[in-house]
């Protein structure tokens, strides 16, 4: 009975330090990119026409999933461990933004904690965001 009192006690912990984590994530979202909808940068649409959109791919010598769309590449950097996947932090290019490139970076990252059975940790705030959105929708 005491070990379940310690455990109720350690998930309230690690509950109230995933909030305070939550927190100041959204207040640096989003990380080094500049706010996409404001005044000073406008909507930015994605163009009418679909891009040419490669498959996205593993390149573990340099630990991220990339994917390139007319060209351009885009990346979500992880690290593996032992036990987990982190998703570190997602970068497109400009030019190819609004085309839900980045959502499928992290689809694919989701995708391989599943598969190799490790427990995936988000420390990207777009995979974060993605992840919460995706679930509110389900």
């Amino acid at each position: 009975m005491g070990s379940q009192n310690t455990e109720g006690s350690s998930d309230k912990t690690r509950r109230a330090s995933d909030c305070k984590l939550d927190e100041t994530l959204e207040e640096t979202f989003p990380a080094s990119d500049p706010p996409a909808n404001t005044v000073e940068t406008g909507i930015r649409a994605a163009d009418p026409e679909t891009p040419e959109v490669a498959p996205v791919t593993d390149n573990p010598a340099e630990s991220r999933f990339e994917l390139t769309v007319n060209g351009e590449m885009a990346y979500l950097q992880y690290e593996r461990a032992k036990d987990t996947f982190t998703l570190v932090h997602t970068e497109v290019p400009e030019s190819i933004r609004g085309h839900h490139v980045a959502g499928r970076l992290v689809e694919a990252g989701i995708d391989a904690a599943r598969s190799t059975g490790l427990r995936l940790v988000v420390v990207c705030p777009f995979a974060r965001a993605y992840m919460r959105k995706q679930h509110d929708r389900q």
